[in-house]
Protein backbone atom coordinates (compact mmCIF):
# COMPACT_ATOMS: atom_id res chain seq x y z
CA UNK A 1 0.00 0.00 0.00
CA UNK A 2 2.68 2.27 1.13
CA UNK A 3 4.41 1.93 -2.32
CA UNK A 4 1.33 2.29 -4.55
CA UNK A 5 1.09 5.81 -2.76
CA UNK A 6 4.35 6.55 -3.37
CA UNK A 7 4.19 6.13 -7.09
CA UNK A 8 0.69 7.82 -6.74
CA UNK A 9 2.25 11.16 -5.07
CA UNK A 10 5.22 10.55 -7.36
CA UNK A 11 2.82 10.98 -10.77
CA UNK A 12 1.08 13.81 -9.07
CA UNK A 13 4.09 15.64 -8.36
CA UNK A 14 4.80 14.94 -11.70
CA UNK A 15 2.39 16.19 -13.46
CA UNK A 16 2.05 19.43 -11.57
CA UNK A 17 5.87 19.63 -12.59
CA UNK A 18 4.75 19.11 -16.58
CA UNK A 19 1.91 21.46 -15.99
CA UNK A 20 4.22 24.40 -14.63
CA UNK A 21 6.78 23.60 -16.94
CA UNK A 22 4.13 24.09 -19.86
CA UNK A 23 2.70 27.31 -18.33
CA UNK A 24 6.47 28.80 -18.11
CA UNK A 25 7.10 27.52 -21.93
CA UNK A 26 4.22 29.09 -22.67
CA UNK A 27 5.09 32.60 -21.37
CA UNK A 28 8.67 31.98 -23.11
CA UNK A 29 9.15 34.79 -25.46
CA UNK A 30 11.95 35.75 -28.08
CA UNK A 31 12.50 38.35 -30.89
CA UNK A 32 14.41 35.50 -33.09
CA UNK A 33 12.18 35.93 -36.54
CA UNK A 34 9.97 38.72 -35.64
CA UNK A 35 9.41 41.76 -36.86
CA UNK A 36 7.71 44.69 -35.30
CA UNK A 37 4.24 46.18 -36.44
CA UNK A 38 3.69 49.58 -35.68
CA UNK A 39 0.29 51.31 -35.52
CA UNK A 40 -0.24 55.08 -35.22
CA UNK A 41 -2.35 57.85 -33.74
CA UNK A 42 -1.28 61.02 -34.25
CA UNK A 43 -2.64 64.78 -33.86
CA UNK A 44 -2.26 66.97 -36.77
CA UNK A 45 -2.22 64.14 -39.18
CA UNK A 46 -4.76 61.69 -40.49
CA UNK A 47 -3.00 58.93 -39.08
CA UNK A 48 -5.79 56.64 -37.02
CA UNK A 49 -4.67 53.34 -35.95
CA UNK A 50 -3.27 53.08 -39.16
CA UNK A 51 -0.31 50.75 -39.83
CA UNK A 52 2.82 52.89 -40.29
CA UNK A 53 5.94 50.91 -40.02
CA UNK A 54 7.10 47.23 -40.17
CA UNK A 55 10.47 46.87 -38.51
CA UNK A 56 13.01 44.11 -37.57
CA UNK A 57 15.06 43.62 -34.48
CA UNK A 58 18.78 44.22 -34.51
CA UNK A 59 21.70 43.77 -32.19
CA UNK A 60 21.47 46.12 -28.88
CA UNK A 61 24.12 47.45 -27.06
CA UNK A 62 24.47 49.64 -23.56
CA UNK A 63 22.27 52.70 -24.63
CA UNK A 64 23.49 56.04 -24.06
CA UNK A 65 21.96 59.02 -21.89
CA UNK A 66 21.42 60.52 -24.88
CA UNK A 67 18.96 57.96 -26.28
CA UNK A 68 15.27 57.64 -25.20
CA UNK A 69 14.57 53.65 -25.21
CA UNK A 70 11.92 51.69 -23.92
CA UNK A 71 12.79 48.65 -22.04
CA UNK A 72 10.88 45.70 -22.13
CA UNK A 73 12.27 42.44 -19.77
CA UNK A 74 9.49 39.35 -20.87
CA UNK A 75 10.86 37.07 -17.98
CA UNK A 76 8.92 39.47 -15.58
CA UNK A 77 4.91 39.02 -15.71
CA UNK A 78 2.20 40.74 -13.69
CA UNK A 79 -1.53 40.11 -13.84
CA UNK A 80 -3.31 38.29 -16.12
CA UNK A 81 -5.58 41.03 -18.33
CA UNK A 82 -9.25 40.90 -18.23
CA UNK A 83 -10.63 42.97 -21.12
CA UNK A 84 -11.36 46.78 -22.13
CA UNK A 85 -14.64 47.62 -22.29
CA UNK A 86 -17.16 50.58 -22.25
CA UNK A 87 -21.00 50.84 -20.83
CA UNK A 88 -24.48 50.69 -22.57
CA UNK A 89 -26.85 52.38 -20.61
CA UNK A 90 -30.21 53.67 -21.28
CA UNK A 91 -28.84 57.06 -23.41
CA UNK A 92 -26.27 54.72 -25.17
CA UNK A 93 -29.22 52.13 -26.31
CA UNK A 94 -31.86 55.33 -27.06
CA UNK A 95 -29.62 57.06 -29.19
CA UNK A 96 -28.66 53.83 -31.36
CA UNK A 97 -32.01 53.02 -31.71
CA UNK A 98 -32.58 56.74 -33.64
CA UNK A 99 -29.33 55.52 -36.19
CA UNK A 100 -30.58 53.57 -39.64
CA UNK A 101 -29.84 50.09 -39.34
CA UNK A 102 -26.44 50.80 -41.42
CA UNK A 103 -24.90 53.41 -38.82
CA UNK A 104 -25.86 51.02 -36.09
CA UNK A 105 -23.78 48.01 -37.90
CA UNK A 106 -21.14 50.85 -37.86
CA UNK A 107 -21.35 52.00 -34.32
CA UNK A 108 -21.24 48.19 -33.29
CA UNK A 109 -18.61 47.02 -35.31
CA UNK A 110 -16.33 50.05 -34.66
CA UNK A 111 -16.49 48.84 -30.82
CA UNK A 112 -17.11 44.73 -30.97
CA UNK A 113 -15.62 43.68 -34.14
CA UNK A 114 -11.93 42.77 -33.42
CA UNK A 115 -11.26 43.22 -37.32
CA UNK A 116 -13.37 45.94 -38.15
CA UNK A 117 -13.39 47.65 -34.82
CA UNK A 118 -11.54 47.86 -31.79
CA UNK A 119 -12.66 44.60 -30.57
CA UNK A 120 -14.03 45.47 -26.61
CA UNK A 121 -14.22 42.39 -24.35
CA UNK A 122 -15.87 43.94 -21.69
CA UNK A 123 -19.53 45.44 -20.52
CA UNK A 124 -21.03 47.47 -18.15
CA UNK A 125 -24.63 48.21 -17.73
CA UNK A 126 -27.12 49.44 -15.47
CA UNK A 127 -29.48 48.22 -12.45
CA UNK A 128 -32.58 50.43 -13.57
CA UNK A 129 -32.44 54.14 -13.92
CA UNK A 130 -28.97 56.52 -13.89
CA UNK A 131 -28.40 59.93 -14.75
CA UNK A 132 -27.96 58.52 -18.99
CA UNK A 133 -31.61 57.46 -18.82
CA UNK A 134 -34.59 59.47 -19.90
CA UNK A 135 -35.84 59.59 -16.62
CA UNK A 136 -35.86 57.87 -13.56
CA UNK A 137 -37.28 54.53 -13.05
CA UNK A 138 -36.89 51.28 -11.59
CA UNK A 139 -38.29 47.25 -11.76
CA UNK A 140 -40.91 47.38 -9.04
CA UNK A 141 -43.83 49.61 -8.63
CA UNK A 142 -43.39 51.74 -6.18
CA UNK A 143 -43.50 50.05 -2.04
CA UNK A 144 -43.46 46.53 -2.94
CA UNK A 145 -41.04 45.46 -0.12
CA UNK A 146 -41.87 41.49 -1.16
CA UNK A 147 -40.77 42.73 -5.12
CA UNK A 148 -43.50 41.09 -6.19
CA UNK A 149 -44.13 43.36 -9.26
CA UNK A 150 -40.30 43.02 -10.51
CA UNK A 151 -40.01 42.88 -14.43
CA UNK A 152 -37.59 44.14 -16.61
CA UNK A 153 -39.89 45.05 -19.52
CA UNK A 154 -38.59 48.95 -19.61
CA UNK A 155 -35.07 47.34 -20.60
CA UNK A 156 -36.75 45.25 -23.44
CA UNK A 157 -37.68 48.40 -25.59
CA UNK A 158 -33.87 49.92 -25.97
CA UNK A 159 -31.19 48.42 -24.03
CA UNK A 160 -31.71 44.66 -24.51
CA UNK A 161 -31.58 44.64 -28.19
CA UNK A 162 -28.22 46.78 -28.47
CA UNK A 163 -26.80 44.36 -25.61
CA UNK A 164 -27.70 41.70 -27.38
CA UNK A 165 -25.79 42.50 -30.93
CA UNK A 166 -22.97 43.76 -29.02
CA UNK A 167 -22.56 40.37 -27.42
CA UNK A 168 -23.43 38.85 -31.17
CA UNK A 169 -20.84 41.26 -33.08
CA UNK A 170 -18.57 40.12 -30.21
CA UNK A 171 -18.67 36.02 -31.09
CA UNK A 172 -20.97 35.87 -28.58
CA UNK A 173 -19.47 36.30 -25.59
CA UNK A 174 -18.85 39.56 -23.21
CA UNK A 175 -17.87 39.83 -19.93
CA UNK A 176 -21.01 41.85 -18.64
CA UNK A 177 -21.33 43.45 -15.69
CA UNK A 178 -24.10 45.15 -13.65
CA UNK A 179 -24.21 48.35 -11.30
CA UNK A 180 -27.03 50.34 -9.27
CA UNK A 181 -26.84 53.92 -9.26
CA UNK A 182 -29.83 54.01 -5.87
CA UNK A 183 -32.36 51.59 -4.84
CA UNK A 184 -36.13 52.82 -5.08
CA UNK A 185 -37.04 55.88 -3.38
CA UNK A 186 -39.18 53.90 -1.08
CA UNK A 187 -36.17 51.89 0.15
CA UNK A 188 -34.29 55.12 1.25
CA UNK A 189 -33.79 57.82 4.25
CA UNK A 190 -34.62 60.93 1.63
CA UNK A 191 -37.47 58.81 0.17
CA UNK A 192 -35.74 59.94 -3.25
CA UNK A 193 -33.70 58.19 -5.82
CA UNK A 194 -31.82 61.55 -6.14
CA UNK A 195 -29.62 63.80 -3.99
CA UNK A 196 -28.09 61.00 -2.26
CA UNK A 197 -29.68 59.32 0.97
CA UNK A 198 -28.71 56.13 2.56
CA UNK A 199 -30.15 52.68 2.38
CA UNK A 200 -32.86 52.32 5.17
CA UNK A 201 -31.60 49.59 7.85
CA UNK A 202 -35.07 47.32 6.85
CA UNK A 203 -34.68 47.13 3.65
CA UNK A 204 -31.27 46.05 3.43
CA UNK A 205 -32.42 41.96 2.52
CA UNK A 206 -35.04 43.16 0.30
CA UNK A 207 -32.40 45.71 -1.79
CA UNK A 208 -29.90 42.12 -1.53
CA UNK A 209 -33.01 40.10 -3.07
CA UNK A 210 -33.40 43.09 -5.89
CA UNK A 211 -29.75 42.56 -7.59
CA UNK A 212 -30.81 38.83 -7.70
CA UNK A 213 -33.87 39.17 -9.63
CA UNK A 214 -32.36 41.46 -11.96
CA UNK A 215 -29.10 38.89 -12.41
CA UNK A 216 -31.83 35.83 -13.05
CA UNK A 217 -33.80 38.44 -15.17
CA UNK A 218 -30.89 39.20 -17.33
CA UNK A 219 -29.34 35.49 -17.57
CA UNK A 220 -33.12 34.23 -18.44
CA UNK A 221 -32.91 36.66 -21.73
CA UNK A 222 -29.51 34.89 -22.83
CA UNK A 223 -27.14 37.83 -21.55
CA UNK A 224 -24.86 35.64 -18.46
CA UNK A 225 -23.62 38.17 -15.96
CA UNK A 226 -20.07 38.51 -15.01
CA UNK A 227 -20.44 39.80 -11.94
CA UNK A 228 -21.76 43.62 -10.23
CA UNK A 229 -20.65 46.73 -8.16
CA UNK A 230 -22.03 47.33 -4.63
CA UNK A 231 -23.03 50.47 -5.44
CA UNK A 232 -22.05 53.09 -8.04
CA UNK A 233 -20.06 56.15 -6.25
CA UNK A 234 -21.33 55.49 -2.86
CA UNK A 235 -19.71 58.56 -1.19
CA UNK A 236 -21.30 61.26 -3.61
CA UNK A 237 -24.61 63.30 -2.91
CA UNK A 238 -25.64 63.81 -6.86
CA UNK A 239 -28.75 65.77 -8.40
CA UNK A 240 -29.00 62.00 -10.59
CA UNK A 241 -29.58 58.47 -8.71
CA UNK A 242 -27.52 58.04 -6.05
CA UNK A 243 -27.02 56.35 -2.53
CA UNK A 244 -24.30 57.03 -0.08
CA UNK A 245 -22.55 54.07 2.01
CA UNK A 246 -20.11 54.56 4.40
CA UNK A 247 -17.16 51.94 4.46
CA UNK A 248 -18.79 50.27 7.39
CA UNK A 249 -22.11 50.18 5.60
CA UNK A 250 -21.00 48.93 2.71
CA UNK A 251 -18.88 46.39 4.56
CA UNK A 252 -21.78 45.54 6.52
CA UNK A 253 -24.14 45.28 3.78
CA UNK A 254 -22.00 42.72 1.56
CA UNK A 255 -21.29 40.32 4.69
CA UNK A 256 -24.51 40.62 6.29
CA UNK A 257 -26.80 40.33 3.29
CA UNK A 258 -25.70 41.17 -0.40
CA UNK A 259 -22.83 38.36 -0.29
CA UNK A 260 -25.08 35.24 1.87
CA UNK A 261 -27.80 36.37 -0.48
CA UNK A 262 -26.15 36.12 -3.67
CA UNK A 263 -24.84 32.77 -2.58
CA UNK A 264 -28.09 31.68 -1.31
CA UNK A 265 -30.03 32.25 -4.70
CA UNK A 266 -27.42 29.85 -6.42
CA UNK A 267 -25.42 33.06 -7.82
CA UNK A 268 -21.77 32.85 -5.69
CA UNK A 269 -20.34 32.90 -8.48
CA UNK A 270 -20.68 36.42 -9.67
CA UNK A 271 -17.88 38.59 -8.77
CA UNK A 272 -18.55 40.97 -6.17
CA UNK A 273 -16.59 44.53 -6.81
CA UNK A 274 -16.81 47.13 -3.85
CA UNK A 275 -16.47 50.72 -3.60
CA UNK A 276 -16.93 52.30 -7.42
CA UNK A 277 -15.68 55.31 -6.85
CA UNK A 278 -12.54 57.47 -7.11
CA UNK A 279 -9.28 56.85 -6.71
CA UNK A 280 -9.26 59.52 -3.87
CA UNK A 281 -10.68 57.53 -1.37
CA UNK A 282 -10.13 53.69 -2.43
CA UNK A 283 -7.63 53.05 0.22
CA UNK A 284 -9.47 54.01 3.35
CA UNK A 285 -12.48 51.77 1.35
CA UNK A 286 -10.09 48.38 0.91
CA UNK A 287 -8.42 48.38 4.67
CA UNK A 288 -12.05 48.60 5.69
CA UNK A 289 -13.78 45.74 3.63
CA UNK A 290 -10.50 43.98 2.68
CA UNK A 291 -8.95 44.14 6.48
CA UNK A 292 -12.81 42.12 7.24
CA UNK A 293 -12.43 38.46 6.80
CA UNK A 294 -16.08 37.87 6.95
CA UNK A 295 -16.65 41.00 4.07
CA UNK A 296 -13.33 39.65 2.54
CA UNK A 297 -14.32 36.63 1.40
CA UNK A 298 -17.48 38.00 -0.33
CA UNK A 299 -15.36 40.35 -2.52
CA UNK A 300 -13.48 39.58 -5.87
CA UNK A 301 -12.30 43.29 -5.77
CA UNK A 302 -12.46 46.81 -5.96
CA UNK A 303 -13.32 48.92 -8.97
CA UNK A 304 -12.77 52.86 -9.38
CA UNK A 305 -13.05 55.81 -11.30
CA UNK A 306 -10.93 58.78 -12.41
CA UNK A 307 -13.36 62.00 -11.21
CA UNK A 308 -10.97 62.95 -7.95
CA UNK A 309 -9.87 66.07 -10.40
CA UNK A 310 -12.89 68.27 -9.78
CA UNK A 311 -11.11 69.10 -6.37
CA UNK A 312 -8.66 70.44 -8.97
CA UNK A 313 -5.80 68.32 -8.62
CA UNK A 314 -4.46 65.25 -11.31
CA UNK A 315 -5.01 61.64 -11.14
CA UNK A 316 -3.66 60.28 -8.05
CA UNK A 317 -2.33 56.28 -9.87
CA UNK A 318 -0.39 55.78 -6.75
CA UNK A 319 -3.43 55.27 -4.53
CA UNK A 320 -4.32 52.05 -7.15
CA UNK A 321 -0.86 51.01 -6.63
CA UNK A 322 -0.80 51.18 -3.07
CA UNK A 323 -3.84 48.96 -2.59
CA UNK A 324 -2.58 46.34 -5.08
CA UNK A 325 0.70 46.38 -2.69
CA UNK A 326 -1.62 46.09 0.48
CA UNK A 327 -4.32 43.43 -0.83
CA UNK A 328 -2.81 41.77 -3.68
CA UNK A 329 -4.97 38.62 -3.84
CA UNK A 330 -7.81 41.83 -4.74
CA UNK A 331 -8.56 42.60 -8.51
CA UNK A 332 -8.40 46.30 -9.24
CA UNK A 333 -11.19 47.24 -12.26
CA UNK A 334 -11.07 50.42 -13.89
CA UNK A 335 -15.29 50.52 -13.60
CA UNK A 336 -15.47 54.22 -15.18
CA UNK A 337 -14.02 57.66 -16.91
CA UNK A 338 -15.21 59.87 -19.22
CA UNK A 339 -14.91 63.49 -20.64
CA UNK A 340 -17.07 65.63 -18.42
CA UNK A 341 -18.92 68.97 -19.56
CA UNK A 342 -19.72 68.31 -23.38
CA UNK A 343 -18.99 70.87 -25.90
CA UNK A 344 -19.68 70.45 -29.43
CA UNK A 345 -16.43 72.62 -30.27
CA UNK A 346 -14.19 69.93 -28.41
CA UNK A 347 -15.05 66.50 -30.39
CA UNK A 348 -11.64 66.44 -31.45
CA UNK A 349 -9.88 68.07 -28.63
CA UNK A 350 -6.58 65.77 -27.94
CA UNK A 351 -6.39 66.19 -24.88
CA UNK A 352 -9.36 64.43 -24.07
CA UNK A 353 -7.40 61.15 -25.85
CA UNK A 354 -4.39 61.89 -23.49
CA UNK A 355 -6.60 61.64 -21.00
CA UNK A 356 -7.27 58.33 -21.78
CA UNK A 357 -3.99 56.91 -22.62
CA UNK A 358 -2.28 58.31 -19.56
CA UNK A 359 -4.92 56.36 -17.40
CA UNK A 360 -5.15 53.10 -19.05
CA UNK A 361 -0.98 52.63 -19.28
CA UNK A 362 -1.09 54.20 -15.48
CA UNK A 363 -3.74 51.95 -14.03
CA UNK A 364 -2.58 49.06 -16.01
CA UNK A 365 0.92 48.98 -14.69
CA UNK A 366 -0.36 49.41 -11.48
CA UNK A 367 -1.92 46.15 -10.98
CA UNK A 368 -5.01 46.74 -12.60
CA UNK A 369 -6.91 43.81 -14.65
CA UNK A 370 -9.51 45.11 -16.77
CA UNK A 371 -10.75 49.13 -17.78
CA UNK A 372 -14.67 50.29 -18.73
CA UNK A 373 -15.11 53.52 -20.33
CA UNK A 374 -18.83 54.72 -19.15
CA UNK A 375 -21.57 55.81 -22.58
CA UNK A 376 -19.98 54.01 -25.58
CA UNK A 377 -22.70 56.47 -27.38
CA UNK A 378 -24.07 59.91 -27.06
CA UNK A 379 -26.09 62.27 -29.24
CA UNK A 380 -24.77 65.79 -30.52
CA UNK A 381 -25.90 67.37 -26.82
CA UNK A 382 -23.72 64.97 -24.91
CA UNK A 383 -27.04 62.97 -23.55
CA UNK A 384 -29.99 62.38 -22.97
CA UNK A 385 -28.88 63.02 -19.40
CA UNK A 386 -32.43 63.80 -17.28
CA UNK A 387 -30.37 66.10 -14.94
CA UNK A 388 -28.32 68.10 -17.69
CA UNK A 389 -24.89 66.29 -16.92
CA UNK A 390 -23.67 65.98 -20.34
CA UNK A 391 -20.45 64.63 -21.46
CA UNK A 392 -18.24 63.06 -23.71
CA UNK A 393 -18.57 59.42 -25.35
CA UNK A 394 -15.97 58.45 -27.79
CA UNK A 395 -18.67 58.34 -30.54
CA UNK A 396 -21.10 60.89 -31.34
CA UNK A 397 -24.10 60.31 -33.00
CA UNK A 398 -25.58 63.48 -34.34
CA UNK A 399 -29.25 62.28 -34.86
CA UNK A 400 -30.22 65.30 -36.83
CA UNK A 401 -27.56 64.42 -39.87
CA UNK A 402 -27.64 60.76 -38.56
CA UNK A 403 -23.78 60.79 -39.06
CA UNK A 404 -21.64 59.34 -36.14
CA UNK A 405 -18.78 61.39 -34.98
CA UNK A 406 -15.19 59.90 -33.53
CA UNK A 407 -13.33 61.41 -31.34
CA UNK A 408 -9.74 60.97 -30.19
CA UNK A 409 -10.77 58.97 -27.17
CA UNK A 410 -11.94 55.88 -29.34
CA UNK A 411 -8.78 56.05 -30.96
CA UNK A 412 -6.67 55.86 -27.76
CA UNK A 413 -8.86 53.19 -26.33
CA UNK A 414 -8.09 51.02 -29.55
CA UNK A 415 -4.53 51.33 -29.25
CA UNK A 416 -4.79 49.12 -26.28
CA UNK A 417 -8.21 47.07 -26.99
CA UNK A 418 -7.85 45.85 -30.13
CA UNK A 419 -4.38 44.45 -29.61
CA UNK A 420 -4.06 43.51 -25.61
CA UNK A 421 -6.60 40.49 -25.92
CA UNK A 422 -8.28 38.34 -22.49
CA UNK A 423 -5.48 36.41 -20.56
CA UNK A 424 -2.74 38.40 -21.65
CA UNK A 425 -0.20 38.91 -19.03
CA UNK A 426 1.54 42.22 -18.26
CA UNK A 427 5.40 41.98 -18.57
CA UNK A 428 7.82 44.46 -17.04
CA UNK A 429 7.91 47.65 -19.35
CA UNK A 430 9.76 51.24 -18.36
CA UNK A 431 11.01 53.97 -20.47
CA UNK A 432 13.92 56.53 -20.05
CA UNK A 433 12.64 59.77 -20.45
CA UNK A 434 9.01 61.32 -19.61
CA UNK A 435 8.04 62.54 -22.74
CA UNK A 436 6.71 58.95 -23.21
CA UNK A 437 4.35 56.12 -21.17
CA UNK A 438 4.56 52.81 -21.77
CA UNK A 439 3.46 49.56 -21.16
CA UNK A 440 3.12 45.73 -22.61
CA UNK A 441 1.46 42.96 -22.60
CA UNK A 442 2.16 39.10 -23.99
CA UNK A 443 -0.85 37.48 -25.76
CA UNK A 444 -2.11 33.87 -25.18
CA UNK A 445 -0.66 33.72 -28.81
CA UNK A 446 2.76 34.60 -28.29
CA UNK A 447 2.90 38.16 -29.49
CA UNK A 448 3.77 40.72 -27.37
CA UNK A 449 2.00 44.44 -27.45
CA UNK A 450 4.00 47.31 -26.16
CA UNK A 451 1.79 50.63 -26.20
CA UNK A 452 4.24 53.75 -26.16
CA UNK A 453 2.64 57.02 -25.82
CA UNK A 454 4.51 60.42 -26.66
CA UNK A 455 3.04 63.35 -24.42
CA UNK A 456 5.49 66.32 -25.83
CA UNK A 457 5.34 68.27 -28.88
CA UNK A 458 8.12 66.78 -30.43
CA UNK A 459 8.71 64.31 -32.91
CA UNK A 460 10.65 60.98 -30.83
CA UNK A 461 12.63 58.61 -31.96
CA UNK A 462 13.19 55.95 -29.25
CA UNK A 463 14.80 52.25 -28.86
CA UNK A 464 12.55 49.34 -28.16
CA UNK A 465 14.83 47.48 -25.99
CA UNK A 466 14.34 43.54 -25.78
CA UNK A 467 16.89 41.80 -23.94
CA UNK A 468 20.21 41.90 -26.06
CA UNK A 469 18.18 42.79 -29.15
CA UNK A 470 16.37 46.30 -30.20
CA UNK A 471 14.75 48.13 -33.13
CA UNK A 472 14.63 51.62 -33.98
CA UNK A 473 10.73 53.42 -33.73
CA UNK A 474 9.93 57.46 -34.15
CA UNK A 475 6.76 58.54 -32.63
CA UNK A 476 4.98 61.97 -33.74
CA UNK A 477 4.45 64.46 -31.49
CA UNK A 478 1.15 63.94 -29.24
CA UNK A 479 1.02 60.19 -30.60
CA UNK A 480 0.27 57.12 -29.63
CA UNK A 481 1.29 53.95 -30.81
CA UNK A 482 0.91 49.89 -30.61
CA UNK A 483 3.89 47.87 -31.62
CA UNK A 484 3.17 44.24 -32.16
CA UNK A 485 5.47 41.64 -32.30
Amino acid sequence: MKKITTIALLAVTFLAFSQQKNKTKQLSFSTKDKTVTVYTTAENTKLRLTQTDKLGFGTSKQPLETEISVFVEPKKTFQTFMGIGGAITDASAEVFAKLTKDKQQELINAYYDKEKGIGYSLLRTTIHSSDFSSGSYTYIEEGDKNLKTFNIDHDRHYRIPMLKEAIKTAGGKLLLYVSPWSPPAFMKSNGSMLKGGTLLPEYYQTWANYYTKFIKAYEKEGMPIWGLTVQNEPMATQTWESCVFTAEAERDFLKKFLGPTMKKEGLGDKKIVVWDHNRDLMNQRANVIFSDPEASKYAWGMGFHWYETWAGGTQMFDNVRKVHEAYPSKNLLFTEGCIEKFDTKKYQFWANGERYGISMINDFNNGTVGWTDWNILLDQNGGPNHVGNFCFAPIHADTNSGELIYTPSYYYIGHFSKFIRPDAKRVSTAVSRSSLLSTSFLNTDGKMVTVVMNQSDKEVTYNLIIASEKTVVVIPAHGIQSLVY
